[in-house]
């Protein structure tokens, strides 16, 4: 189990690449192809304790800051492999760390820690409501000492993965409040009681995603399982949202990364009219170029991070560390594609597989032009957009 002072960052650095070299770029290749989750590397991540990364020792888990939680999913990526497989049990964990009840933590937070139960779902997202969370429609309805849910979600990932998921859900009708973030409630479901109030639609993506739709017809959970105040779920939600961007900064650094390594080395043996062609500018400035953007979204990334850590307000930063990053991260893509040419569609060359990971970054978990909004109106002081 890591422990928080083994959590300098570059000793995190070389434990996760001893890690990620039983894992080898035929492992995911493999998993993409046959669309499968990774457990048996999920499972050692989870055995190791590096999941558990934010969760305090006092709950069994690694107290680890932000900024050391973030290089773990930065070298899972740079490595070649999937973090999205087990990045939500960081974020989604948090909600319940800062928001939730003594008795919910503790009931909770070490079985998390442990292994024993898995909190990789984070149900949010609805078709109609899209990025307006606060328009979502599923709702959560008081039944004694449990509530009631109805409705739906889209784009739910790792629900089959999961053991608990935390779930937002309307307790208060839209019409009935002035002020629109009020009114959503967030829960720990218990989703191996919900076998038959709960249906699990999977989703075929161009990634390996282990995404889904799911459909509520009277999923029963307990009010204790309510975290915090019944109406204020949206606040607990975007008090996440900084840490989630943050790590996810992180993850496209770590898969920028990886197309710089694997395009230098290409460019560097690849020989064509007698020479290397990374010797040819065309080949080597765009190289260069990709590299000196991730490192400057890098330390927007470390600034967010850090400023997060000693608990102060860091909006603006987490936003452009992921909008930098994610920017960086598909520049990167598409020169270790143009350096790799026809051979960077050889799915063997794995590629062709990151290039899909990374376009990711650019739409979700927040598409970047509303980072764009954000800034734009919340730091800039410009009229509202939206």
């Amino acid at each position: 189990m890591v422990t928080g002072h083994e959590g300098n960052v570059e000793a995190i650095r070389r434990a996760i690449r001893e890690v990620c070299r039983k894992y080898p770029p035929s492992y995911w290749r493999e998993l993409d192809r046959e669309r499968e989750y990774p457990t048996a590397f999920v499972d050692e991540l989870t055995e190791l304790g590096w999941l558990a990364a934010l969760i305090p020792t006092e709950f069994g888990g690694a107290g680890l800051s932000l900024t050391e939680a973030s290089v773990i999913l930065e070298e899972v990526n740079r490595s070649g492999g999937n973090s999205s497989a087990c990045h939500g049990q960081m974020y989604t964990m948090g909600v319940l760390l800062r928001h939730g009840s003594s008795a919910l933590k503790e009931r909770y937070l070490p079985r998390i820690a442990s292994g024993e139960l898995r909190l990789q779902a984070f149900g949010v997202t609805e078709p109609e409501a899209g990025s307006e969370t606060t328009r979502i429609t599923t709702t959560a309805v008081r039944d004694g000492d449990s509530y009631r849910i109805n409705g739906q979600k889209v784009f739910i990932s790792r629900v089959l993965q999961s053991d608990l998921m935390v779930l937002l859900a309307r307790t208060t009708p839209y019409a009935d409040l002035d002020d629109k973030t009020r009114g959503l409630s967030a829960f720990v479901v218990d989703l191996a009681e919900q076998t038959s109030a709960m249906k699990v639609q999977p989703l075929r993506l161009m990634i390996n995603q282990h995404t889904n739709a799911l459909f509520f017809d009277d999923l029963v959970v307990p009010r204790d399982n309510l975290i915090g105040e019944e109406g204020e779920g949206f606040r607990y939600i975007i008090d996440s949202w900084n840490a989630e961007r943050i790590l996810i900064a992180a993850e496209a650094l770590g898969d920028g990364r990886w197309f710089i390594d694997r395009a230098v080395r290409y460019a560097s043996d690849r020989v064509v009219f007698g020479r290397p062609i990374g010797a040819n500018q065309g080949v080597q400035f765009p190289l260069a170029a990709a590299h000196a953007d991730l490192e400057a979204a890098d330390l927007v990334r470390y600034r967010a991070a850090e400023k997060f850590d000693r608990g102060e307000s860091c909006g603006p930063e987490a936003n452009m560390a992921k909008l930098l990053a994610s920017k960086a991260a598909w520049q990167a893509a598409n020169v270790c594609l143009d350096t790799f040419g026809g051979a960077g569609f050889d799915v063997d060359n794995d590629v062709e597989r990151k290039f899909r990971e990374t376009r990711l970054w650019s739409i979700a978990p927040v598409n970047n032009n509303l980072i764009l909004a954000y800034l734009g109106q919340r730091v800039l002081g410009l009229p509202r957009s939206y």
